[in-house]
């Protein structure tokens, strides 16, 4: 075992080695003189510098071939125009094995030079380059970005005017790269013209947001704080709570004694901040900000633990014994530990497995931080929310010991063992829906799980009476005041559901069972007002997406933003996914509130753009990531790059207000059912939105 958590440090070390953020390629600029007259010609020389064994593509090669063409783009202003286009000077030809075209590149040096011609003597030059540069060594690439100002120029004479006809020059260079369009200036504060064919994603211009992001964690203690404060929430979410039962029916055996017990429960949590701190931050490395997302609502992992579930509630039920862990463990150690650290390594394993997809919020931060190349505060932000983790599960595995020295009455640990069978039968479900969401297999509705819940629930409310006996069970002659209340309490939950059958939105069970628009009979859908919000076109997607609560929206970006300008209204974007239950708690507990709903109708356009849908996208829509230049070729992977391209973030739920030139116009909001707060966000970014925009 030691030598097993050695192997996996060296190679976390190593992987982490190599998270640094790289930048092989230099960029200076200076014009071709310093003193020059209005109506006069001047050269911008722009040069790029690049480490060994690296290149720079340059722009005069066909730009459908693959790479990124360098693109320089100036900012308009009336004191100069354009003189023809961005010349690259002598590049070296080159065959492209990758994208199997001819291009053309800089090697370790190459000068770029744009021509203007100067109007008048307040001349202002400044903008942005982009591009990409590779390497030889492996065939990395690396897209780069900056911006450009040029200064102590001097410029004599009077001002002239320019040519029209030289004007429309600068967009041709956006049309050249379709995938990488010019960066909207955001430094000055003033109403834009809105660009309708211009889409470059959410830019955080920090010079228009006000107020505390409550995102951005600067105390490095404060973090760890934080960290281990959402590992204690997270033991109440609806992807970790399955596992309490199953924990405790696991080390609730009879074949040990209460020393081996407790110190099993001990070594389970050690295995867990183990498995967390170090397999959780080496994922975050070598899976990228996408990868432990689309681990978590894979169809494989979800039916594994599916599977898990149920064979643990059968075997609980008595349908048969598990002895699967005494036969995992090697030959060796079979004298001394019973097979159990095998099996309790196992159950830690699978408890961080199935917890990603409600852990994603600090998960999710420390991803993006390692891949930034960061490496000290991502380990203790892990090590600090699996301990916050560990210490309830340790208790919850330590609880077996303490109730064996309950006085016993009958089969009083068989008897839990069934209950938290039937707990298990339940909750396996929530593992199946998340797949059949996340691959559209329409095999678990609403109502199919909540028909389920309600038979599960009322075999085992006449279970606890003694009507119903399981084959280790002992008679219950006498009906004991703790079955009777946990009987009224089960059969009370039995009666909740009920209404459920009919659309009810059961706002206590949001996170545990399937979306609200999967229910085939709603009646409370039917009886609710159909005045919703108004939209420009026919949605995409709407044949397997939707929204809550009866509201009309988007579920692709570009349709959505498109809406929002013709609109004039502030873009309401929704990062969420089929797999992320604390988006539905978040739709059920708070979009479904009057002072939240009513907001949304009348004041945003609506997009939902699901992080972990498996859909292909034509071809003609894959993009090539700018974060880890890989083609994303479904809707989801499109998506999740969008968020983490843009806002440097991959966690979801996550709340973002744009405008109609796409700043965001207050801080994101991530997960946090105070309807309130809520409100708050959404009257800010409305509010910034009619100062910038509204005319």
């Amino acid at each position: 075992m030691i030598r097993f958590f050695g192997v996996i440090l060296i190679l976390f070390c190593s992987a982490t080695l190599h998270a640094q953020i790289l930048t092989p390629a230099k960029w200076t600029w200076e014009p071709s003189k310093t003193s020059v007259k209005t109506g006069e010609q001047l050269d911008l020389i722009f040069k790029v510098t690049t480490d060994k064994n690296w290149y720079v593509y340059a722009n005069d090669f066909d730009p459908d071939c693959g790479p990124l063409l360098t693109v320089v783009s100036l900012t308009p202003h009336a004191s100069f125009e354009l003189v023809g286009t961005l010349k690259a000077i002598n590049p070296v030809d080159k065959h492209d094995e990758i994208f199997d075209c001819d291009v053309k590149i800089f090697k370790d040096r190459g000068e770029f030079r744009q021509t203007i011609r100067v109007l008048s003597k307040d001349l202002q030059l400044s903008g942005e380059y982009e591009g990409q540069t590779c390497t030889e060594i492996d065939g990395k690439c690396i897209p780069f970005d900056g911006e450009f100002s040029f200064t102590g120029i001097s410029v004599s004479g009077e001002a002239i005017k320019g040519k029209k006809t030289e004007e429309p020059k600068q967009p041709e260079l956006q049309q050249e790269n379709k995938t990488e369009p010019e960066i909207i200036e955001t430094s000055e504060l003033v109403k834009p013209a809105i660009n309708y064919g211009s889409i470059t994603g959410p830019v955080l211009d920090k010079s228009i947001l006000e107020g505390k992001n409550e995102l951005d964690d600067s105390s490095f203690f404060g973090y760890l704080v934080f960290a281990f404060v959402l590992g204690i929430i997270s033991l109440v979410t609806p992807c970790v709570f399955p596992m309490v039962p199953m924990t405790v029916t696991f080390f609730l055996r009879d074949n040990q004694t209460r020393a081996v017990g407790v110190k099993n429960a001990l070594i389970f949590g050690i295995s867990i901040i183990t498995i967390y701190t170090l397999a959780g931050t080496l994922f975050a490395v070598l899976l990228g900000a996408e990868g432990l997302n689309a681990l978590a609502t894979h169809w494989g992992p979800n039916l594994f633990v599916f599977a898990i579930f149920i064979v643990f509630a059968l075997s609980f039920l008595g349908l048969f014994e598990i002895n699967a862990p005494h036969q995992l463990v090697n030959k060796a150690d079979q004298k001394s530990e019973k097979g159990g650290l095998a099996g309790i390594f196992f159950m830690a394993a699978t408890l961080v497995l199935v917890s990603f997809s409600c852990t994603i919020p600090i998960v999710g931060n420390v991803i993006v931080m390692s891949a930034g190349g960061q490496i000290l505060k991502p380990i203790l932000a892990m090590f600090s929310y699996s301990l916050a983790f560990a210490i309830p599960f340790t208790l919850f595995a330590i609880f077996p010991e303490w109730m064996k020295g309950l006085p016993k009455s009958g089969g009083w640990l068989n008897s839990v063992k069934v209950t938290l069978g039937f707990l298990e039968l339940a909750l396996a479900l929530k593992f199946f829906s998340i797949a059949d969401q996340a691959y559209h297999w329409g095999m678990l509705d609403r109502d199919t799980n909540i028909v389920l819940w309600i038979v599960i629930f009322s075999l085992l409310g006449f279970y606890l009476l003694g009507k119903i006996q399981m084959p280790h069970d002992s008679p219950v002659e006498k009906l004991s005041v703790p079955r009777l209340l946990l009987a009224t309490v089960v059969f009370s939950f039995v009666i909740y559901l009920v209404p459920g059958l009919w659309g009810a939105p059961l706002k206590a069970l949001a996170g545990y069972l399937p979306p609200q628009y999967t229910h085939d009979f709603d009646l409370v859908a039917m009886t609710r007002s159909t005045r919703s919000n108004e939209i420009c076109d026919l949605p995409k997607y709407t044949d397997f997406l939707h929204l809550p609560h009866g509201l009309n929206g988007y579920f692709d970006y570009e349709q959505a933003l498109a809406c929002a300008r013709q609109q004039n209204k502030p873009l309401f974007i929704d990062f969420t996914g089929h797999g992320c239950t604390n988006c539905r708690e978040m739709e059920a507990v708070v979009w479904s509130n009057p002072a939240v709903l009513e907001r949304l109708k009348n004041d945003f356009i609506i997009v939902a753009l699901y992080v972990d849908d498996k859909t292909p996208l034509p071809e003609e829509e894959w993009i090539t990531s700018r974060y880890d230049n890989k083609v994303k070729k479904t809707i989801g992977k499109k998506n999740a790059d969008l968020q983490i391209t843009n806002l440097d973030n991959n966690a979801q739920p996550f709340y973002v207000l744009l405008g109609t030139d796409e700043r965001v116009l207050a801080w994101p909001y991530g997960y946090d059912r105070s309807v309130e707060r809520f409100v708050d966000f959404l009257e800010s970014g409305k509010a910034k939105f009619n100062e910038l925009y509204k005319r």
